[in-house]
């Protein structure tokens, strides 16, 4: 992780916990999408639920001690494709979860889901587990591009997808992509209209992206221009805007009241729990913040007793890149004192970053909260550039950014 010097510096003293989440990472797919960077790996035989399940347990047991007297606000259980998994195998991990960690009333527990793999029974099923959110991969909705992005499902079957969904869940979110291989601005903009006519509460919509370590990457697909994609995002959002969707954070928008608590949770520097292949995980203690992260081979995280393949303490140098990272994301930014609350740091250790992002036009800020401005947003790379060296600049908000390595939606 790269540092930045402090210009005060300081030691760490939080006076008070962040809220506590946990992420559940569930790694298999049916196949591995060529833009895919995350941590999924494609099935090759009946999935082992009973083995990993256990496994997962026992990794949050061997969290349990750092987080005595804590509550859950949110869970998480991403992948892979966790509907891969049975309703049956859910309600067991969320059960023995519920068994060692208590929830708070209310608590949000998202899955994430793709069309193809689930069916109306299946939601019911996931349901009555105790899920009360759906994320739902659909990407588009149409067909072409459903194939240019190697996805397994066509769209019919996302519609019937998000149906299904509806039918059983109040809280849904739907995943798009733009910018896509021969997408065109009234291409991107059909696959907002059919998201808006669905009536889902929760939108995220991402620019694809060429990332490392995907097949993408060693066969590049042609792209729209950059300007194109440009005005795709600005489509998007004037269309979600349009529609009642408040845009909170860089890639998400929703009906008030169904902003996805598990995602603030990130974004605002909160905690969570990482169990499952590959997961990571933020622990902060009054002196400290810590990371922590698994093995990411599914077989080796099964068979090792230890699956810790990293555990530290941010070094407090660290710690305002962390923040700004994250929280920069935030269309109505964040209050000066979550800066304090969250790091333990006095806001002076970035005084001077902030006066330069605000005499960039990046920033505005009054008398108790700063926020990215619409050119921060756009150059949002740029923006976190002034708080760590390293980061490119460049235009458009589909650029992976997001602290924590988890899929969020």
């Amino acid at each position: 992780m790269p540092q930045i010097a402090l210009e005060r510096p300081g030691r760490v003293e939080l006076a008070v916990l962040p809220p506590l989440a946990l992420y559940v990472h569930i790694p298999w797919c049916v196949r591995k999408c060529p833009y895919c960077d995350f941590n999924s790996h494609e099935r090759a035989a009946p999935l082992p639920e009973d083995e990993y399940v256990a496994k997962l347990l026992a990794d949050l047991e061997g969290l349990l001690p750092s987080v005595w007297g804590r509550r859950l606000i949110s869970v998480f259980i991403g992948g892979g494709t966790p509907s891969l998994f049975s309703p049956r195998a859910i309600d067991s991990l969320l059960s023995d979860v519920r068994a060692r960690l208590p929830l708070d009333p209310g608590a949000e527990i998202t899955l994430e889901a793709n069309p193809g793999t689930v069916e109306a029974a299946r939601f019911r099923g996931f349901r009555e587990a105790g899920v009360n959110r759906i994320s739902l991969g659909v990407q588009s909705f149409d067909d072409a591009m459903l194939a240019a992005l190697g996805r397994i499902h066509s769209a019919a079957e996302a519609r019937r997808g998000v149906e299904a969904a509806l039918a059983s869940f109040d809280n849904v979110n739907l995943d798009l992509m733009y910018g896509l291989p021969a997408q065109t601005i009234d291409m991107a903009r059909s696959d907002i209209r059919e998201a808006l006519a669905s009536g889902v509460p929760h939108v995220s919509a991402y620019q694809l992206t060429i990332e490392p370590n995907t097949a993408f990457y060693s066969r590049p697909p042609t792209l729209p221009e950059h300007d194109a994609c440009a005005d795709m995002q600005l489509a998007v959002e004037e269309s979600l805007a349009a529609a009642g969707y408040e845009h909170y954070e860089t890639s998400a928008f929703a009906r008030p009241g169904h902003r996805c608590r598990h995602n603030l949770n990130y974004w605002e520097f909160g905690d969570y729990l990482g169990i499952g292949a590959g997961a990571h995980g933020k622990v902060s203690f009054p002196d400290r913040v810590t990371r922590h992260e698994r093995i990411k081979q599914p077989r080796d995280y099964m068979d090792r007793v230890d699956t810790l393949a990293v555990q530290k303490t941010v070094p407090a140098a660290e710690l305002p890149f962390e923040f700004m990272l994250n929280a920069l994301r935030l269309v109505e930014g964040f209050p000066f004192a979550l800066f304090e609350e969250r790091t333990g740091l006095p806001l002076a250790a970035v005084q001077t970053k902030l006066a330069e992002a605000e005499r960039k036009g990046l920033i505005e800020r009054d008398w108790q909260r700063l926020r990215p401005t619409e050119r921060g947003r756009l150059f949002l790379n740029e923006l976190l550039a002034l708080f760590v060296g390293g980061v490119s600049a460049g235009r458009g908000s589909g650029v992976r950014v997001a602290g924590p390595a988890t899929r969020t939606s």
